[in-house]
């Protein structure tokens, strides 16, 4: 009998624990990060997702959001070979350009009252894989440059990585290429 009381005992915290974590997940929001860099293909991105994700004043967003930005490396951008005396010049150059785009990424995301921005130094593929694993992301939402399969091959696309890499949905936005206006 005292057994029948413990397994009961058990299966009760159990069945509570089960339920208390049901009710926090519940109440804690999904996360989408969004990866940004200083081309108007990634700005895109963020902007259609805000417009689709995050529209409405007052509202109840489906997702909390992270904004993340990926800062290449000085020796990355100058390559080993490279003098090391610009290295400081780069290294300036290359946080300069990060504020702006953090910058730049806050004036568009003003409607949202909780947005988490971070810098992060290194390659983008990884520094995106990551921050889903950080956050628990359950979106991971790109830009799309548009490469053409020589361009993509040599330079590689973060968004074909972060596709077959991170843990999490990947959204790649594509901006539209607009068609000129023909007269008839």
């Amino acid at each position: 009998m005292a057994t029948e009381a413990g397994e009961s005992a058990a299966a009760a915290a159990a069945a509570a624990a089960g339920e208390s974590a049901a009710a926090a997940a519940a109440t804690t929001p999904a996360v989408m990060v969004v990866g940004i860099d200083e081309s108007e293909h990634s700005f895109y991105a963020l902007e259609w997702t805000l417009s689709h994700f995050f529209s409405g004043a007052g509202a109840v967003y489906p997702y909390r959001l992270v904004v993340v930005h990926a800062k290449p490396t000085a020796t990355s951008v100058v390559g080993l070979a490279g003098p090391a005396e610009v290295l400081p010049f780069v290294e300036s150059d290359l946080k300069r350009s990060a504020v702006r785009v953090i910058e730049k990424a806050q004036e568009l995301c003003k409607s949202v009252s909780d947005v988490v921005y971070e810098v992060v130094e290194g390659d983008a593929r990884n520094v995106l894989c990551e921050a889903v694993e950080k956050h628990h992301a359950d979106v991971l939402a790109v830009g799309s440059h548009g490469y053409g399969a020589i361009k993509r091959a040599v330079l590689g696309s973060v968004s074909d990585y972060c596709a077959h890499h991170a843990h999490c949905t990947v959204m790649i936005v594509k901006k539209p290429k607009h068609k000129a206006k023909t007269k008839h």
